[in-house]
């Protein structure tokens, strides 16, 4: 299946950049905290919506003229943002609205990815191959995450000398990656073919498939639990949504207001580089032990763990960087292991139209909830500062813990 690693790699890089390196972005340009963690949250929009939209990429079918033409537009899209920043005076805004096409891009590519997928392999050999796709997508958040923000730092370094080396910097990497992902376009127009699997040939329709769909609508809508079921998961995602930039802001930011103080070249290395492994760890550990029941529970206690790392790190700040390897390996890998607890959840809302998923930080309902925590995270730090931050952020393990504790044991009985 030589379709499968470039398929996903061109699914990962631009949905890394829109995850992980927007918030780097954004720093470098010089916006506040609050701004930068507000722009964050707004690009996941087009993930939030991505329920609205797709009975209609499923209805348009031909999904491998749809792959190819979308990852072309995610081509020229990167071309565009790389050009932002070699504008006389890069614009913070026109930046945005170039990640936020290339979001738009992102959820597209991603629902016909998936239904190309399912229609191309059947259940037992999706299972067989979701190993193989998930690493494809790890190397390539790496690439993104680490590899590229540290030739960054690199570059900035050997510009210094030039009046725009920052912006100048940003544009040669995302050009250089704009290259290497027109690599994976032109392998994939020759490697996707027709599914060979039909709807028919699944045991259904595609009127079948819609009447399903609006039949599993109305049953959840039906059932008052459900709204409780998005509020425990939003309770039980908050430390880790209250986090997700703001362990950006404390490694970049000055040791004058809190931070680390660290290089890009540090945060390449330690978040985009050992933490993606770390997270990738936990996350393909618990997903190849999600079949056994009495596992909820060690993903629910690991979920709300890691912003106890960093209150750590605001006490004790690391002094080299292993020691921040060490901390982010370990507050990642508890992020990717708890992450899976989330499918409870997921499953109630959607049933198993997420099996296939190997990045559940893109279910429509999981972007949801982050949202708005997302949003004010840079507000919060601020306002508090770090230690105290984190340290509100780790005492909401408990409500994280009475959520999971409620949905498992109280409001899901019987249901699963």
């Amino acid at each position: 299946m030589k379709w499968i690693p470039t398929l996903f790699a061109a699914e990962a890089i631009p949905s890394a950049m829109i995850t992980f390196v927007a918030m780097l972005m954004f720093l470098q340009l010089g916006i506040g905290w609050e701004t930068c963690t507000l722009l964050c949250a707004l690009l996941t929009l087009p993930w939030v919506l991505k329920s609205f939209v797709r009975r209609k990429v499923r209805q348009a079918g031909r999904f491998a003229i749809v792959l190819r033409g979308v990852e072309v537009l995610i081509f020229l899209t990167l071309c565009l943002l790389a050009f932002s920043f070699n504008t006389s005076k890069a614009s913070a805004y026109l930046i945005f609205t170039s990640l936020f096409v290339l979001c738009l891009l992102c959820a597209w590519h991603e629902l016909a990815a998936r239904m190309y997928y399912e229609r191309m392999l059947r259940p037992r050999q999706q299972r067989l191959y979701n190993g193989p796709k998930m690493f494809a997508s790890q190397v390539s958040t790496i690439l993104t995450y680490g590899v590229m923000i540290v030739l960054v730092g690199f570059l900035e370094v050997f510009y210094h000398n030039r009046r725009n080396a920052i912006p100048y910097s940003w544009s040669t990497a995302v050009y250089l990656l704009a290259g290497f992902y027109l690599l994976l376009v032109l392998c994939n127009l020759f490697t996707l073919k027709q599914p060979r699997i039909s709807d028919a040939s699944q045991g259904e329709t595609l009127g079948d498939a819609v009447r399903a769909e609006i039949r599993v609508i109305d049953r959840i809508a039906h059932k008052p639990r459900w709204l409780l079921v998005v509020a425990a998961l939003g309770f039980y995602l908050l430390p880790q949504s209250l986090m997700f930039c703001t362990r950006v802001l404390f490694l970049m930011a000055p040791v004058a207001d809190g931070g680390l103080g660290c290089s890009l070249q540090w945060v390449g290395l330690a978040q985009g580089t050992v933490g993606v492994i770390a997270f990738s760890l936990g996350l393909w550990l618990g997903y190849r032990l999600s079949t056994r029941r009495s596992l909820f529970w060690p993903q629910a206690l690991a979920m709300p763990l890691s912003p106890v790392v960093y209150l750590v790190m605001t006490q004790c700040p690391p002094s080299a960087l292993l020691p921040l390897c060490m901390a982010t390996f370990a507050a990642q890998f508890c992020f990717g292991f708890g992450l899976n607890g989330c499918m409870v959840f997921v499953r109630y809302i959607s049933g198993e139209r997420y099996r296939s998923t190997i990045n559940y930080l893109y279910i429509p309902v999981v972007s949801l909830v982050m949202l708005l925590p997302l949003a004010i995270s840079g507000w919060l730090a601020r306002a508090t500062g770090f230690a105290t931050f984190f340290l509100i952020d780790s005492l909401l393990a408990l409500p994280s813990w009475l959520a999971a504790y409620v949905v498992r044991s109280r409001l899901l009985k019987g249901h699963q």
